[in-house]
């Protein structure tokens, strides 16, 4: 299993072998740190890899995080599962993980926050048609239609689920079956195809599938 932490950087396009052109993301993937191994057989109860990314300013972390990674100010500190004892030993506190990790062709699935577009309607937010836009129609052209009522299925009251209007984005979605279509070492950047939840800076979680 490879695993790496990468922000979002823009899209761009890679020409292949065949001088077909396919859109593809690029993503910053600086190295991250080993913080912590978790075992299965130990007080966790589970096999897992804790990493640090990015550096932050000592005076904003607390003392508690500064004491479990040695002093060192990370940005984000993630974790990953592993679904065996036997990648856990390939990795030790301390040991850095870079883009080189993957190579292209690997498919990869990344994980992250989609972009938050704050209070939508429910013609955005869920793809509603709407009320008629003739015959009459006032206020209504985008409103929602009836919610519940008296004598519905829900009996009287508004069914669990219903979709409404209410805040949109900002939800955590993974992207699966992405290929690496280009890895350079020494900028630290990863391509892989597609689009990627998130906007321009957003930090990811790229997983070899």
């Amino acid at each position: 299993m490879k695993f790496i932490l990468a922000k979002k950087e823009g899209m761009t396009r890679v020409f292949g072998e065949d001088g077909r052109a396919r859109a593809g993301t690029i993503l910053a993937a600086d190295p991250v740190v080993v913080t912590q191994v978790k075992a299965k057989e130990g007080k966790d109860r589970y096999a897992a890899i804790q990493v640090g990314q990015g550096a932050r300013k000592i005076k904003n972390i607390t003392k508690p995080v500064l004491g479990h990674t040695k002093g060192r100010g990370f940005q984000a500190i993630k974790e990953f599962r592993l679904s065996g004892e036997s990648e856990q030993g390939q990795a030790a506190v301390g040991d850095e993980i870079s883009a080189n990790i993957f190579a292209v062709g690997d498919v990869v699935q990344v994980s992250g926050l989609t972009k938050g577009k704050g209070f939508a309607g429910v013609v955005k937010r869920h793809g509603f048609h709407g009320g008629p836009r003739s015959h009459g129609q006032k206020h209504t052209e985008r409103s929602p239609g009836s919610i519940g009522g008296s004598g519905g299925r829900a009996g009287g009251r508004v069914a669990k689920g219903m979709r409404m209007a209410g805040r949109m984005g900002g939800d955590r979605v993974t992207v699966t079956n992405l290929k690496v279509l280009a890895v350079d070492a020494k900028a630290g950047e990863i391509i892989v195809s597609g689009a990627v939840p998130g906007r321009r800076g957003t930090l990811l979680e790229v997983i070899s599938a």
